[in-house]
């Protein structure tokens, strides 16, 4: 069985998606690039779920937390997003790569945003490729990468389909009717 790194879900041997929520399998189950680790453990034995309490007790080895798939990504994430408003408010988006798509996803066109505000989005505002944050020379740009419903910073102009508009910590991002709160991490 392979485990689904997001939501935890057990799915078939050599499936390439999650049935659950659609997030991409391919680093699922394995404990580095070529070997497959069916039962889901470090070398230690440990539960790869368990990883970051491991990490931090010291019962992991380095080279095992680098075979973790997405470990410094969720756990050492340099900006985060917060849904502001509605049934989700308080949900949080770690954002741990220099760039970041919000969207929808959408498993039979092979979107999964990083950001998958598709739970959090009844009316379906939110394109499924909607916009993107990226983090450049130490600066925070977000895009909006041609949305139906756009994108506002601080209830700003609608930006421009590729326009890349400067982000800081705090700023309100609106994303179709998904009111989100840009922060970035403390070092």
């Amino acid at each position: 069985m392979l485990v689904c790194e997001r939501c935890s879900t057990e799915n078939q041997d050599g499936s390439q998606f999650c049935d659950a929520c659609g997030t991409a399998l391919w680093m699922a189950g394995r404990s580095d690039g070529n070997m497959q680790n069916p039962h889901n453990t470090s070398s230690n034995g440990n539960s790869l779920k368990e990883a970051p309490a491991l990490a931090q007790s010291g019962s992991l080895l380095a080279e095992e937390l680098t075979a973790i798939p997405n470990f410094d990504r969720q756990d050492r994430a340099h900006a985060t997003l917060v849904i502001e408003r509605g049934i989700s408010a308080g949900k949080k988006f770690p954002l741990g790569s220099s760039e970041a798509n919000i969207g929808r996803w959408d498993a039979d066109g092979g979107v999964f945003p990083d950001v998958d505000l598709d739970s959090d989005d009844p009316e379906a505002k939110v394109s499924r490729r909607h916009a993107r944050i990226s983090l450049r020379d130490g600066n925070y740009l977000i895009e909006d990468l041609g949305s139906t419903n756009g994108t506002f910073i601080n209830r700003g102009r609608r930006l421009a389909p590729g326009d890349r508009q400067p982000l800081k910590d705090g700023d309100e991002i609106i994303v179709g009717k998904t009111f989100l709160r840009f922060r970035v991490a403390k070092q």
